[in-house]
């Protein structure tokens, strides 16, 4: 019994020491637990990716430009072609089509041939005028013998009238078959017993591309039913729609940078001509136009698109849009640096031993972001950044992601 007792008060006496030597320590070093702290509130700035990393996520390096930037609106809209810039392909008269020698996406000249047709009233149309023909000839000789006699008083006066109305009669009758033959694309002087046709050409009425054909060779077309439609792209304008609290900063002249709703890596340029005076429907916002300048390949009526309508130009130090990344509401770039982390400061003694790959080291600075204009945003530094200074001006999400980790993984 005595043995055991002795066990259990060495073993209460151990403890004891024990705690009073941690607390010792803890007293003795009172500012280890602060710098611990300290340490762990710290938010890292420089990060650093090895070679392979760089060209892996495909990180790219620039410099700051100087970018002629603007303030910009931007405002949607649609691409339009004036209606006198647009054309219904139809027929005078009804027939059957015989030829249609064109598709859609064709590009065509104004008169030229978009179908025949035939239909056998047109023959008798040209009947019609050589009849005509004939008994005006006849008419003009009874009304010159007509008035012969009566101006020798050999005639009555009531037969003189009857040939002057039958000649006007011819004439009127002439006139209009004349003119209907030049609207079929006949030629009046040509029609004979010989030659009658049975068909007749429609031509094109504007210039412009086949932007569809409503009938097919066999069918039957009258006035009333258009065999395709054309569409002069070169025509083509914006309409944007621009909300009433950016209506007083709109001028004519002023430059507007577009892209395709479905095609956003091609920019087009357009022009503003034309500002509206009222609004359209319940959107409260207001029509503004512009004619499309330069390249227009791809650009087809109706098309959605966005717009950044360009106001005040200003030479600016920017950079790509994509170099920029945002933090607890605050912007930054990364910079390359000669600084080092601390995981690479600790193990430099080890690079005569290890074979380490080569490493570059970014770090990360504020920014205050300006105006952006077409893939570009002008900064301005917190900290001042050297001229020459080399940027992440492409995957700085990648380098902003390794940043995180690394501070993640010292807590």
């Amino acid at each position: 019994m005595k043995f055991k007792y002795n066990i259990i008060s060495l073993f209460i006496f151990a403890t004891l020491t024990t705690n009073c030597s941690k607390k010792e320590t803890a007293v003795e070093n009172p500012k280890n637990t602060t710098e611990q702290q300290d340490h762990h509130e710290e938010t890292p700035t420089v990060a650093s990716l090895t070679e392979e990393q760089i060209s892996a996520v495909g990180i790219t390096l620039g410099n700051i430009e100087m970018k002629e930037l603007t303030s910009t609106i931007k405002a949607n809209g649609l691409l339009r072609v004036p209606n006198n810039n647009k054309a219904a392909v139809t027929s005078l008269y009804g027939g059957i089509i015989k030829t249609l020698p064109i598709q859609v996406g064709s590009f065509v000249k104004k008169g030229q041939v978009i179908a025949t047709i035939a239909n056998p009233e047109f023959i008798q149309l040209q009947e019609d005028y050589l009849t005509v023909n004939s008994r005006m000839w006849y008419a003009e000789q009874e009304y010159r013998r007509q008035k012969e006699l009566f101006d020798n008083d050999a005639g009555a006066k009531k037969n003189l009238q009857s040939a002057d109305a039958e000649l006007k009669t011819l004439r009127t009758r002439k006139a209009s078959l004349l003119r209907q033959l030049q609207m079929m694309g006949i030629s009046p002087g040509k029609v004979n017993n010989g030659s009658m046709r049975s068909g007749l050409t429609i031509t094109a009425p504007i210039s412009g591309t086949i932007s569809s054909i409503s009938s097919q060779i066999g069918s039957y077309v009258d006035v009333s039913a258009p065999v395709a439609e054309i569409i002069d792209n070169n025509s083509i304008h914006l309409d944007l729609q621009v909300f009433e609290k950016d209506l007083p900063k709109m001028k004519v002249g002023q430059i507007v940078h577009f892209k395709l709703t479905n095609n956003p890596q091609t920019e087009y340029d357009a022009e503003i001509y034309s500002i509206g005076s009222s609004f359209e429907n319940d959107s409260k916002t207001i029509s503004v136009h512009a004619n499309v300048t330069g390249n227009k390949a791809g650009l087809i009526d109706g098309m959605n698109i966005t717009g950044i309508v360009s106001l005040d130009k200003t030479v600016t130090p920017a950079i790509p849009d994509e170099a920029i990344v945002e933090a607890d509401g605050k912007f930054y770039v990364f910079v390359k640096t000669g600084k080092k982390t601390d995981e690479a400061a600790g193990e430099s003694h080890e690079k005569e031993k290890i074979n380490h790959p080569k490493t570059i080291t970014f770090e990360k600075v504020e920014v205050v972001k300006g105006s952006s204009d077409m893939g570009y945003t002008a900064i301005t530094s917190v900290q001042n950044i050297a001229p020459d200074a080399k940027i992440a001006v492409k995957g700085a999400f990648f380098i902003n992601a390794k940043l995180t980790n690394s501070g993640e993984h010292e807590h």
